[in-house]
């Protein structure tokens, strides 16, 4: 959420901004909510000082003057529960149309109408040629038997997978190795909740502007409340910290969460449906950050350099991307992806993302820390350490062998006991 003094001071500034996201907003009737919101206040402290009036003059009354100043008292108490009345449906509607208004982009992000206008800042390792014509990773998976997508389609649809024997192995591999890097520069390991409730995905912000029918809701009979399950770890590790101060000495505060992730991958029917590229259940691991204002800049060059740290230990080619304002989320102020090589498909794939919300969601969820004798709003930052089905992929594909088998990366071979996976017999 943005601060409604800021949008005050620069309603162009903000119009702009939404624009350049693809969003409309109308800025002009939120400024006409907002003027008769603070209209209502004053009336509101009126009245209670002249309630508080009234009340001293009866307490202080001699018998004859009492009633009048009671029958004043009981006048203005009448007319200020109408205006508190107004004034809380009045503050309960701007809410709501503050929380349409999107997070504005940094100013160092390319203005850009979609995905085709990003940019490419850098790239690692060119891909190497091979000598045969190299598989994509559902025939190597199968042929491996370590990727299994019929039999999920018998148990739970298109677009879920089992991974099986040496698959299961990697990922387990690759959850090893990340949360070795990690937590030994300081982050704290995580299992967070799959489920959370409404309230909490409006202060993500990730569920406005129509973002919501990407994700499975359920309905709790017992709470009456309805419950999403999350796209990542992020939406439940981000809200933990819900109404809470850090000290400033706390920040930064990193945490690394495994989950698993679900998403309906609402209009994108018929696309990227083969194999685990793009399905409705996977797992990640995922980065937070709670930091300072003026460490934001800085906090997410290191989640970025992080991702990049962790696909060269995995020796796979890659380019890092930035995104331009149509290609950037609801909340989301700047967005880096990595994409990594797919040999069998022949382009680059996102593999890892990396956000700053700047203080866009701590306003929602109300997260703050002290600041000397102030309190200020925490920048919040995301980042994918491994999406562990596109990194699989990505693995499949480069370090698969002319006859079907896959080298194993050095740096996981210590986690799952072998150095190559060779097809059945």
């Amino acid at each position: 959420m943005l601060d409604i003094k800021f949008i005050r001071e620069n309603p162009s500034v903000v119009q702009r901004a939404a624009k350049d996201k693809g969003i409309a907003i109308e800025i002009d009737h939120v400024l006409e909510i907002d003027a008769k919101c603070k209209e209502l206040f004053i009336a509101v402290q009126k009245l209670r000082e002249e309630r508080n009036k009234f009340s001293k003059a009866a307490s202080n009354a001699v018998d004859n003057e009492k009633n009048k100043y009671i029958e004043e008292g009981k006048r203005v108490k009448n007319e200020l529960e109408i205006k508190e009345h107004a004034l809380k449906s009045v503050e309960e509607e701007l809410h709501e149309w503050l929380l349409k208004i999107p997070n504005l982009p940094k100013a160092n992000v390319r203005v850009g109408k979609d995905e085709s206008e990003n940019e490419v800042i850098r790239k690692h390792m060119l891909p190497s040629p091979f000598s045969f014509t190299p598989k994509d990773h559902l025939d190597l998976g199968e042929g491996l038997d370590i990727i299994d997508v019929k039999r999920a389609a018998k148990v739970s649809g298109t677009r879920f997978a089992y991974l099986k024997n040496e698959g299961a192995l990697l990922e387990f591999a690759l959850v090893q190795l990340v949360l070795e890097v990690l937590t030994s520069e300081g982050f704290t390991p995580i299992i967070p909740p799959v489920l959370i409730h409404k309230e909490i995905t409006e202060g993500l912000g990730y569920w406005q502007a129509g973002g919501n029918e990407d994700y499975y809701n359920l309905n709790d009979p017992e709470e009456k409340k309805e419950l999403y399950l999350v796209g990542t770890a992020e939406h439940s590790i981000v809200p933990m910290h819900k109404d809470e101060i850090f000290q400033k000495k706390e920040l930064p505060k990193r945490y690394v969460g495994f989950s698993s992730a679900f998403r309906r991958e609402a209009g994108s029917y018929g696309k990227d449906t083969r194999g685990i590229l793009r399905v409705h259940q996977f797992d990640k691991v995922e980065m937070v950050s709670f930091v300072t204002e003026e460490d934001d800049d800085k906090e997410h060059e290191y989640l970025l350099s992080l991702e990049e740290k962790l696909f060269q230990l995995l020796e796979i080619p890659y380019q890092v991307v930035k995104m331009c304002t149509g290609d950037l989320g609801f909340p989301i102020a700047r967005k880096y992806d990595i994409e990594a090589w797919m040999p069998g498909q022949g382009k680059y794939r996102e593999v890892t993302s990396t956000s700053t919300t700047t203080d866009f969601q701590a306003r929602r969820l109300n997260i703050k820390y002290q600041d000397g004798n102030e309190k200020k709003y925490s920048h919040i930052l995301n980042g994918t350490a491994f999406a562990i089905g596109r990194t699989i992929i990505a693995i499949l594909e480069n370090y698969q062998q002319e006859d079907g088998s896959v080298v194993v990366p050095e740096a996981l071979r210590k986690y799952v006991g072998k150095s190559v996976i060779k097809p059945k017999e």
